[in-house]
């Protein structure tokens, strides 16, 4: 083998492997249903994650240890199984998640992740007692990591998804809302303590006893362990009490503004695209596109086209005409539906075995000047045709066939 050979190899290996990975990634990604294993793996991933915390819960109670042990365990040994293969697809995938990173730093950013830790503590201490068997009931508390597995089946739901996005909106305010709370629930039960000490001096033994008083009412708990006897101390209750009212509110009522803003928002976008008659489409940008790495100025867009966001990584971009356009950037197109254009008839052509289509190159098919091969539906998935792609038996071709107005015919 000659070294231009050798190196032709490695490139072709490379390539696959990095194939693979873009396979196994979207296959772990939730919500991700283009290829029927992608949504096989997504049901088996719940299923595994119920039953695991199913049998969980089942074997704390007498009757289900007494009868079911031996079933509940093996769920147990089976869905922890396949947690922990499901981790070390993750890993081998976590160059796709971090595109723009080497893969060894990708994989140390997974493994260091709130999501990586939480998929790691889904297996790892189900195993630890075989090697450290003193720890076992240690291990046994980290289990309870897999609940927040529960976390990544939010991804299946955009209702579920509104919830993040209100309270990452509206992260300041309720910081704020929780500072106030601090500062209060502090003053109170530095009062508290001032006044109750000499009466209570067993219970309100030091500040410390005071904020957990001031704890259970503010939050309007109210445990009863701790409460004041004097008279002074009944009264800064009282209005501690109601100020304490006031102060969860004001979480509560920023979270339902939120919501009602959000959904405000989707209504009013859908009604504007829908009066408006106008489209949208998104587009990734690679290393092979012209826009890349050039400004929205130099691009050249229809007069009735623009840009009106773009995504870079969790960053949302209001674009100027000085915007430098990436690699990896997401472009959210918007244009104006075009009325009184000439005619145009969608076919939609499914290969069989036996047609005439299957196994011919695009360029080598008779079919009419003023027809056009848009896009081939392979597996479900959707290719944009070239030249020289072969059309195989199962494909759906999608074509138009422009039509010559009367005007136009002579």
């Amino acid at each position: 083998m000659t070294l231009g050979q050798g190196g032709k190899a490695d490139r072709n290996a490379t390539r696959d492997l990095n194939r693979a990975r873009a396979k196994v990634f979207n296959m772990v990604s939730t919500g991700v249903i283009d290829e029927p294993v992608n949504r096989i793996y997504d049901i088996i991933s719940i299923v595994a994650l119920v039953l695991n915390l199913f049998s969980a819960f089942a074997i704390t109670f007498d009757y289900m240890e007494e009868h079911y042990k031996g079933l509940l365990l093996a769920i147990e040994a089976v869905t922890v199984f396949f947690f922990a293969v499901d981790y070390f697809l993750r890993l081998f995938s976590s160059s796709e998640l971090y595109p723009k990173l080497p893969y060894n730093k990708a994989i140390v950013k997974y493994i260091f992740s709130f999501a990586g830790i939480v998929d790691l503590l889904s297996f790892l201490p189900y195993y630890l007692p075989v090697f450290f068997p003193m720890g076992s009931a240690v291990f046994r508390l980290f289990r309870v990591a897999r609940i927040l597995r529960l976390f990544r089946i939010n991804s299946y739901y955009d209702q579920l998804n509104v919830i993040t996005e209100v309270i990452v909106s509206k992260r300041q305010q309720l910081m704020a809302s929780v500072f106030i709370i601090l500062i209060l629930m502090m003053a109170s039960s530095l009062c508290m303590y001032s006044v109750e000490h000499e009466a209570q001096p067993n219970v309100f033994e030091n500040a410390f006893s005071g904020i957990w008083w001031s704890v259970s009412t503010l939050l309007t708990v109210g445990y009863g362990d701790i409460y004041p006897i004097t008279f002074l101390g009944k009264l800064l209750g009282i209005v501690i009490s109601f100020l304490g009212v006031g102060m969860v509110a004001i979480p509560t009522g920023i979270i339902s503004a939120g919501f009602v803003e959000q959904y405000q928002k989707l209504k009013s976008f859908g009604q504007y695209v829908e009066e408006e008659n106008l489209h949208f489409i998104r587009v990734k940008l690679t290393e092979k596109d012209g826009w890349a790495d050039k400004k929205i100025s130099e691009i050249g867009l229809p007069r009735d086209m623009m840009i009106i966001a773009l995504q870079r990584g969790k960053e949302t971009i209001i674009p100027r005409g000085d915007t430098l356009l990436k690699n990896g950037d997401v472009l959210v197109i918007c244009a104006e539906k075009v009325k009184d254009i000439q005619p145009i008839d969608l076919k939609e052509i499914t290969i069989g075995e036996g047609h005439s289509w299957n196994g011919v190159a695009i360029r080598n098919l008779d079919i009419s000047r003023r027809s056009f091969i848009f896009m081939i539906r392979r597996n479900g998935k959707a290719l944009v045709p070239r030249g020289s792609t072969v059309i195989k038996a199962g494909d759906i071709v999608l074509l138009y066939e422009q039509h010559l107005r009367n005007d136009n015919i002579v």
